[in-house]
């Protein structure tokens, strides 16, 4: 459930100002909105962290340079065991920084006098100084890059040298001459330093671009310091930030944030011992509130996903963690279908749990994916793919349902009514879904006494007829035609006439906001259509994902023996391990889709909200800079 939070107004005499934001970090209840202000601090303090951050960054990328050769990778260890001293963190953070900026000029360097190596080389090693001395003493040359057909043509107009072909052009010095006018030719600058010099040049760049490197990696073991550094930082910036934006006169200065509605009396307690004025009120309706997330442990195994795509609802929006993992178990496992694999999943969960020690939510939503694909792929007979496994166990077989089995002629039935079955139970998930949102919607409006809640009546009256009429085009089911399009416009009706009202709107006002929306409303009702057939989606990716493995299966067959058999072994690690990462994929791509458009959208969330993150030390306070 979200929260329920409270908003904040806070007074306090302006020269207590940082003081007393001091104490609101150290309680850590108060959200504060963060607005970032431009200022010359803020700019200082944003250089000294991004220096910071590409400092460590550099040192990682340093050490694991050096510990991908074998070799060297015996002085990354030693050099982690030197004491690290806080107090030369300064001294050390200066070096590094000294060394970056170095190691960016020795690269601009060996780059450029590289490309000039390479200009040189077929030119020979010369002295640049020796074309100034003949120039001096009368004779000047100049090198050009032209074609073979426009140098016969100005060959008898100029005195040159050929000094080599490159394709189909030719490389001369011109001899105090130059090209006629009108003629085409490169004109080639000859570098200032000797070929020698440059590959002098770059071999020392190397080498101490190097030492650099060994330099950075000798300073590995400050590494969490440059992380406690930068936290620092970061919180000093984030209270500076807080600081700028307070209100303030030439008395008293106040802030404005969000707590939730549980933390208002130890707010009250700090402000009685601080002397501070505030004032406490519910949020108004454009209130950027925060949104706080508290559920049961067993609903708070679906935040992983939730982190995963970053989603947030806002604070006036729902939470749907509940539904999210009841539904997106039963898509995960109509999706990957198969009962083996998710004994690899359950293995695999295991095998965390162990290595962890504990049972995160992760590690319990792989339980719970796992179980349903295991308990989804025995009602179906899905093992592997393979109808060998089902027909020589009849214990797996006693599991199956058969009339929605994927071998459904071990039960003598025939596959076109299985799987019709199948569809119709994934139009059926989709149907309850989109019914679901309606019925939330309901009941959250008739407490406010909206009249829109009889729209959300109108749209579950409509989903609920739709799904009839998918019956009758997708698997040729006999439906009373006449009377779900009655149904179906007693719906529109009651959408037309109610979807624009609300409290504090006339009748007569909100039904011509609702004719106005006419047009807009018949799109959205075909788009309700089309959000039910969506969900067939359940039924194909988890056939494709069965027509895989037997595919794989049936590769591997003719492999199984004698000396063949490791290769059909490999066929089948191959093969069913690829089927189990696009099954995972689609997962992604279709189950979470599905709650989050198809559900998310009846439910008319947008997902915008904000997490709440109250104004904390991040850092001890002791520490901060």
């Amino acid at each position: 459930m979200i929260a329920s939070m409270k908003k904040v107004s806070v007074i306090v005499l302006a020269y207590d100002k940082k003081r007393s934001l001091h104490s609101l970090r150290k309680a850590g209840l108060l959200h504060i909105i963060d607005v970032p202000v431009r200022s010359d601090k803020a700019e200082v303090l944003q250089k000294d962290l991004e220096l910071l951050e590409k400092a460590e960054s550099r040192i990682r990328d340093a050490v694991a340079a050096i510990a991908s050769n074998k070799k060297e990778s015996q002085s990354v260890s030693q050099s982690s065991t030197h004491a690290v001293v806080a107090e030369d963190f300064a001294d050390v953070h200066a070096q590094v920084a000294y060394l970056m900026e170095e190691e960016r000029d020795l690269n601009e360097r060996k780059q450029k006098y590289t490309i000039l190596r390479d200009q040189l080389e077929s030119w020979g090693d010369f002295n640049p100084e020796d074309l100034r001395f003949l120039k001096e003493n009368g004779v000047e040359l100049t090198f050009h890059r032209i074609g073979r057909k426009e140098l016969d043509k100005i060959a008898q107009k100029i005195d040159f040298i050929s000094l080599g072909r490159k394709a189909k052009s030719q490389v001369v010095a011109l001899v105090n001459s130059k090209v006629p006018e009108g003629s085409i030719a490169e004109r080639l600058d000859i570098p200032s330093i000797p070929l020698s010099q440059l590959k002098t040049s770059i071999a020392t760049d190397t080498r101490r671009l190097a030492a650099i490197e060994q330099e950075l990696n000798a300073v590995s073991n400050y590494l969490p310091l440059y992380a406690t550094e930068i936290a620092k930082l970061k919180q000093l910036m984030h209270f500076e930030n807080i600081a700028s934006t307070m209100g303030a006169d030439d008395t008293v200065a106040w802030l404005t944030g969000f707590i939730p509605n549980e933390k208002t009396a130890a707010f009250k307690a700090l402000a009685s011992k601080e002397k501070w004025g505030y004032l406490i009120e519910d949020p108004a309706e454009d209130d950027q509130v925060p949104t706080l997330i508290k559920n049961p442990r067993w609903i708070a195994t679906i935040k992983p996903i939730f982190d995963i795509m970053g989603t947030v609802p806002g604070y006036h929006e729902y939470d749907i963690s509940m539904w999210f993992l009841m539904f997106f178990s039963l898509f995960f496992a109509m999706i990957i279908g198969d009962a083996a694999y998710g004994m690899i999943f359950l293995i695999l969960g295991i095998a965390v749990h162990l290595r962890l020690k504990k049972a995160t939510n992760a590690v319990i939503l792989i339980y719970v994916l796992s179980i349903a694909t295991i308990v989804w792929g025995s009602l179906t007979g899905t093992w592997f793919g393979s109808k060998a496994i089902l027909e020589a166990v009849p214990f797996l077989q006693f599991l199956v349902i058969p009339q929605i089995s994927n071998y459904p002629e071990l039960f003598g039935l025939s596959a076109t009514s299985a799987q019709n079955a199948v569809m119709q139970f994934c139009f059926i998930v989709g149907t309850l879904q989109l019914s679901l949102a309606c019925v939330m919607n309901i009941l959250r409006k008739i407490p406010k006494k909206n009249l829109s809640a009889l729209a959300d009546v109108g749209w579950f009256i409509m989903i609920d007829s739709l799904y009839f009429l998918v019956l009758m085009l997708v698997i040729n089911a006999d439906i009373p035609i006449s009377g779900v399009a009655l149904m179906i416009g007693i719906g529109f009706l009651l959408v037309v006439m109610f979807a624009a009202q609300g409290p504090g709107i006339s009748f007569l006002k909100g039904l011509v906001g609702g004719i106005a929306g006419l047009f807009t409303t018949f799109l959205n009702s075909i788009s309700a259509f089309s959000n039910i057939i969506s969900y067939i989606r359940l039924f194909a990716v988890g056939m494709a994902s069965l027509a895989i493995a037997q595919s794989f299966n049936t590769m591997a067959s003719g492999l199984l023996h004698g000396w063949a058999i490791p290769a059909g072994i490999l066929v089948l690690i191959i093969g069913h391990g690829l089927n189990l990462i696009m099954g995972l994929l689609s997962v992604v791509v279709h189950g979470v889709r599905l709650n989050l458009l198809e559900f998310s959208g009846q439910l008319g969330m947008e997902w915008t909200g904000v997490v709440y993150d109250p104004f904390r030390e991040t850092v001890e306070e002791s520490q901060t800079l």
